[in-house]
């Protein structure tokens, strides 16, 4: 897993430099795809529930599971990226959000405390803990700075399979679920909308949106559960 997690964190490196106004979401995927088989990993979302890229790319109001496609980047988009890979049977799961050229400071703030929620979730991922401390530090820290916290996806456990449980909601009252042990891999993603928490699938059966068309962003790390602290696998 921490092999794994190794290439998905170069792979966001590189999204981060090749995110930019006029690149196309195809392209991006391209890109992506050439690298993950460069470095002798498996695609995790490809055909994953007939999935058709290697990335989600997930633009402005779009919340996740974006399709890459023919739509140009924009200058002042956001860009989520979420990718996944498989090392001798085992996965590692990560998102980061981009922005696209010169990016107003509304999208850069939300995008910074979605990163800091992100961040505040892990630093509760440590024995001893139970599962709902992650969710409460995400979502107390998220609608402190005004943020709508999604509540129809949530983080997942993670292994063998990309989807395992437990589920990691971005929400609820700390001090209950599962206790936290220490080698427990989970992958903890908060989504966080401008507006409202509310979301709607669109047609193609995959890209999920924000009900009010406001901007979303979207972190993911996969952890381990630690003694004293969290290890991160895809930094």
């Amino acid at each position: 897993m921490r092999r794994a997690g190794k290439i998905v964190a170069s792979l966001l490196k590189l999204m981060e430099k090749e995110v930019r106004p006029g690149i196309t979401t195809k392209t991006l995927d391209q890109i992506a795809e050439n690298f993950i088989y460069s470095q002798k990993a498996e695609p995790a979302f490809k055909g994953y529930y007939g999935y058709p890229a290697c990335i989600c790319v997930s633009v402005n109001e779009e919340v996740v599971h974006g399709i890459p496609g023919p739509r140009l980047l924009m200058e002042g988009d956001i860009v989520g990226v979420d990718v996944g890979v498989k090392v001798d049977g085992y996965y590692s799961d990560a998102a980061r959000t981009f922005p696209a050229g010169k990016v107003d400071a509304e999208s850069l703030r939300l995008i910074e405390v979605t990163r800091e929620a992100l961040n505040r979730g892990i630093q509760k991922a440590v024995e001893g803990n139970r599962l709902s401390d992650i969710s409460w530090a995400v979502q107390s820290y998220s609608e402190e700075n005004g943020y709508g916290v999604v509540r129809k996806y949530t983080g997942h456990g993670i292994g063998k399979n990309l989807h395992e449980d437990p589920q990691v909601p971005n929400y609820g009252k700390p001090n209950q679920g599962l206790k936290l042990v220490e080698g427990m891999a989970l992958a903890i993603e908060p989504m966080l909308n401008q507006g409202s928490y509310d979301v709607e699938e669109l047609t193609d059966g995959w890209t999920v949106v924000t009900k009010d068309r406001k901007r979303s962003a979207h972190f993911e790390q996969t952890i381990i559960v630690g003694k004293n602290k969290a290890e991160i696998l895809t930094e």
